[in-house]
């Protein structure tokens, strides 16, 4: 990943009915130097969405009105929503299933408080990293477009698309790395194999036109 993409700030949305919830998340994920958005409901957390591109959501489960639950099943329902990652949050045992069900509304992770603030920041600092690579394989996507449109009006220049190969390749050996030093996490695991997915068919269709 080249420096700019590196040092691509990402943005974070914080959902919590309790402003001094919302003062405490914003206390311990500051080091992170991202922009941090505050929701105080469901509702408001949805017009954030539909406005910004986050790299992650931070909700809350017990809201009134629209709980986390109701308002993740919102979220994936929309296609502009649905591929942000969504961390829950709890601040007593609602019970074993509410784990459960907020997997099953589509949560990579579901976490009870008190929770040990460096664990929420490695946590969320690894979909910072995944949101960064999937924007650059995006502009990756969007130049391989232009090199094959101008190379149907001019010969190609193999130095320029051999480049590009180049950075494909380091894409997907970070993926697996990211993998590696994540063991035992689900959801990690499972946005890590989708975007990792999405490099290799990148690379396929890449190798097909260039060969």
């Amino acid at each position: 990943m080249n420096r700019a993409a590196t040092n691509r700030t990402v943005k974070i949305l914080l959902v919590d009915d309790s402003e001094d919830s919302l003062v405490a998340l914003e206390a311990v994920l500051r080091p992170l130097q991202q922009q941090l958005f505050k929701a105080r409901s469901g509702q408001e957390a949805m017009k954030l969405m539909l406005r910004n591109d986050f790299a992650v959501v931070l909700l809350d489960v017990l809201m009134p009105g629209m709980d986390g639950f109701e308002t993740a099943a919102h979220v994936k329902r929309l296609d502009q929503t649905r591929d942000v990652p969504i961390i829950f949050l709890t601040g007593t045992d609602i019970g074993a299933g509410a784990a459960f069900r907020g997997y099953a509304v589509g949560a990579v992770d579901y976490i009870t408080k008190p929770f040990d603030p460096w664990v929420l920041r490695s946590k969320v600092a690894v979909f910072i990293d995944l949101f960064r690579k999937n924007v650059e394989l995006q502009e990756q996507t969007a130049l391989l477009c232009e090199l094959v449109r101008g190379d149907t009006e001019q010969p190609g220049n193999p130095r320029i698309l051999s480049g590009f190969s180049e950075r494909l390749r380091a894409v997907e050996e970070k993926l697996a790395a990211l993998v590696q030093d994540c063991p035992g996490d689900k959801g990690l695991t499972e946005a890590v194999k989708e975007l990792a997915d999405r490099v290799a068919a990148m690379q396929a269709a890449f190798d097909s036109v260039v060969l």
